[in-house]
């Protein structure tokens, strides 16, 4: 299935020096929400403390749910609506040093005499203390790192040097406006998102070593035409391959993020936005490197 003709020829190249202003201002953007937030969203997993899950049959709002909690069970904590369900709601707290059966117990006393018994379903409990949470944040982003670092050397040895820090610098192109995202949204950072920022990599790397093995063929079959014009070219004859494919994984993606409800839903937005940056960086992020490179190495002529 060919959704592009063979011999359409966009001028993505051309575009090169605007894309690479709009990237700047995307990622300034982000970093500086997260300067302003003073740094990442972290969960429970990562920041340490209590996050209880909770469904009630009527009414209620954050509020009244705090002033039943505070100061009777929780020292302070933040309530928010969780899902699709008008009546779930989730509670943060930074408390972690009470036993998970005794938590809960305590919070439903609090709660009953005031929805009544019976009214007040808890659907999940999670503790983790804050050494924990620094452990776990710690070997998240090594394992971001590692994948890095990994890239790095299988793109160098499958292709070569330039080639593997236009892939570097598209990733961490990707990983930076996707926490931008994440900060700009207000939304929490845990396990599952590292998960997903890891599915971006690899979600971008393929896409982008598409196009590569495509230059790479055509650097050999019009070594008369100029570097970029070869490019250019190579970015074209695999837009079709790269709609298709981007195409149908969005539509599973936004399907997630719409009706898989409260607990995947930051985990399908990570990997919204990420298909979304990966795609574009793998056009005019990590082929324009390669240009850049070439144009520096030839003394100014691609």
């Amino acid at each position: 299935m060919q959704l592009i003709k063979p011999d359409v020829n966009v001028d993505f190249v051309g575009k090169r020096n605007m894309a690479f202003m709009i990237s700047v201002l995307l990622i300034l953007i982000g970093i500086g929400s997260l300067i302003m937030k003073g740094g990442p969203n972290y969960g429970v997993d990562f920041a340490g403390g209590t996050l209880v899950q909770l469904r009630f049959e009527k009414n209620t709002t954050p509020s009244e749910i705090k002033d039943a909690l505070i100061p009777a069970v929780l020292d302070a904590a933040t309530v928010q609506q969780f899902g699709d369900d008008a009546n779930e709601y989730l509670i943060r707290a930074q408390e972690s040093d009470n036993g998970l059966q005794g938590l809960g117990t305590k919070i439903l006393a609090a709660l009953e005499p005031v929805y009544g018994a019976g009214q007040v379903d808890m659907r999940r409990i999670e503790m983790v203390g804050p050494q924990v949470g620094q452990e776990l944040r710690k070997q998240g982003l090594m394992a971001i790192l590692y994948a890095m670092i990994g890239i790095l050397v299988y793109i160098t040895w499958r292709f070569e040097f330039r080639f593997a820090i236009g892939a570097i610098v598209a990733l961490v192109h990707d990983v930076l406006l996707t926490l931008g995202a994440f900060s700009l949204f207000g939304k929490e950072i845990d396990l599952p998102i590292i998960a997903a920022f890891l599915a971006i990599i690899g979600y971008s790397l393929n896409d982008t070593i598409i196009v590569y093995d495509r230059i790479r063929e055509n650097v050999g079959k019009y070594h008369d035409s100029g570097f970029a014009v070869t490019v250019n070219r190579s970015i074209n004859e695999t837009l079709s391959r790269t709609i298709l494919t981007s195409g149908t994984t969005l539509l599973v993606v936004v399907a997630l993020f719409l009706v898989g409800g409260g607990v995947i839903h930051n985990f399908a937005f990570a990997l919204l936005v990420g298909v979304v940056v990966g795609t574009y960086s793998s056009i005019f992020v990590a082929s324009p490197i390669l240009i850049a490179w070439q144009e520096k190495s030839a003394g100014g002529s691609a």
